[in-house]
């Protein structure tokens, strides 16, 4: 009897000690649970455009609303950014910027009484933006319409550019022999955690002597970025050609390589100009980032105002800050169409990107992915593409871990959030981006 108990018993042990292992089997049957999301509970801000004086100009000033994550992947819920979205300040289209967390948003008045103002709002839902008691004005320096990014340095820093006052070295004394027309740049370095101008510095940027003889100029500096080595910025530029004769601005002439301006980081010092043999268009992009540091650790730029028959270009520059002029990425070859014209666009890790463009013939703008390793290109399908759909402001594409946020909403016309894969390429369709007459959401932060 004892030892038939006993047996029982030494049964009942080793079932005990052997079903973790039946356990743990089952679970390594279970299905991938898919990536994890980095950031589940960040906020998702959507920022819209109203209309000025004509529809898509987006010159009437910006309104944003913040959803959860969960929300904006539903396509069952409605966001409606003009009337139950909160004003942030700018005379025209804000130049808006966020925190890594999405809990803050940053901003820079664009032109106006308060053009220049920098100010910080706390993000709390909906249309709770709390502005903090933080603010200052860059105005004197960087002129009351700034261009400014935020580094990718864990939030501390912007910098804003400008270029002032072109004229010819004999605007004073016409007896002298023209030379060459510059402005007075500015680069400043904001600090957004103390609020205060960290430093800036201002100079003449010159070209080369044959460059300049021939009336070519910077007329703006945009879109700066960070190298790898966290030593150098490196600044997009938008080139100018005046006739050396009469000072007239040429729409028309032989466009020189594309250029960017690096300048010594952090004391902003001793600009110098590198030149494309590659690209021949600007980079200065226009309302959003437009150079990224990839995962190589090599900077990836967009191109812009290409000469006609060319189309933008992915330039790159290597980690001894020269543009690379080996790598040759050339959209209308990739896209298999003319004359693309990059509006935004964004890298996405792992040697991804996304690119919102136009081209010529093009019924509509389009997404397209991008491998910047294989320099491929292909347009994004799966997203509703629309003639009234005008990517030229937009300004915020937000990348999350593996996910892409885009806003899609034509001139006038309702939209969606689309949530795009840079791993698999997949779209999912999100929120309802609920438009009204002339506006148009331009960004999700």
């Amino acid at each position: 009897m004892k030892k038939s108990i006993f047996n029982f018993w030494m049964f009942g042990v080793l079932v005990m000690m052997t079903a973790p292992l039946f356990t743990s089997c089952d679970k390594d049957d279970d299905p991938d649970p898919g990536p994890i999301d980095p950031d589940p509970d960040r906020w998702i801000t959507v920022a819209g455009a109203l209309m000025g004086t004509s529809p898509g100009d987006g010159n009437g000033g910006t309104m944003v609303y913040a959803i959860s994550k969960e929300n904006a992947r539903d396509s069952g819920y409605s966001v409606n950014v003009y009337d139950n979205g909160f004003p942030v300040k700018s005379n025209r289209t804000a130049r808006l910027q966020s925190s890594e967390d999405g809990k803050t948003l940053f901003n820079i008045a664009y032109t106006g009484d308060n053009g220049g103002e920098f100010s910080r709002y706390k993000v709390n839902g909906g249309k709770n933006f709390v502005q903090e008691d933080v603010t200052v004005n860059i105005a004197q320096y960087a002129s009351t319409s700034p261009r400014w990014v935020k580094l990718f340095d864990g939030d501390k820093t912007g910098i804003a550019v400008n270029v002032a006052n072109i004229a010819a070295n004999n605007a004073s004394d016409a007896t002298q022999p023209f030379a060459w027309y510059r402005g007075t740049a500015t680069v400043l370095a904001l600090d957004l955690q103390e609020v205060l101008i960290r430093g800036y510095k201002q100079y003449q940027i010159p070209l080369t002597t044959e460059e300049e003889a021939l009336g070519h100029c910077i007329f703006r500096l945009d879109a700066p970025v960070l190298n790898k080595a966290a030593d150098k910025l490196i600044i997009g530029t938008w080139m100018q050609k005046r006739n050396p004769a009469t000072g007239t601005t040429e729409s028309s002439f032989t466009r020189l390589g594309a250029k960017s301006v690096v300048v010594d980081y952090p004391s902003l010092e001793n600009p110098k100009v590198i030149t494309s043999t590659v690209g021949h268009g600007d980079c200065s992009g226009y309302r959003s980032f437009n150079s990224f540091v990839a995962d190589d650790g090599n900077i990836y730029q967009a191109t812009q105002r290409e000469p006609a028959g060319s189309g933008s270009h992915i330039l790159k520059i290597n980690q001894n800050n020269e543009y690379d002029n080996a790598y040759v990425f050339r959209l209308d070859a990739a896209l298999g169409v003319s004359n693309v014209y990059v509006d935004c666009w964004r890298s996405a890790g792992n040697g991804k990107a996304y690119v919102l463009y136009s081209h010529d013939d093009a019924a509509s703008d389009y997404v397209a992915y991008l491998d910047l390793n294989a320099r491929t290109a292909v347009k994004v399908a799966g997203i509703a593409y629309d003639a009234d759909l005008d990517f030229g402001q937009y300004q915020g594409i937000l990348v999350s871990g593996d996910e892409v946020y885009i806003a899609v909403t034509p001139v006038g016309k309702d939209g969606n959030i689309y949530i795009l894969n840079s791993k698999t390429g997949a779209v999912t369709k999100g929120a309802k981006l609920v438009n009204k007459a002339g506006n148009h959401y331009i960004g999700i932060f």
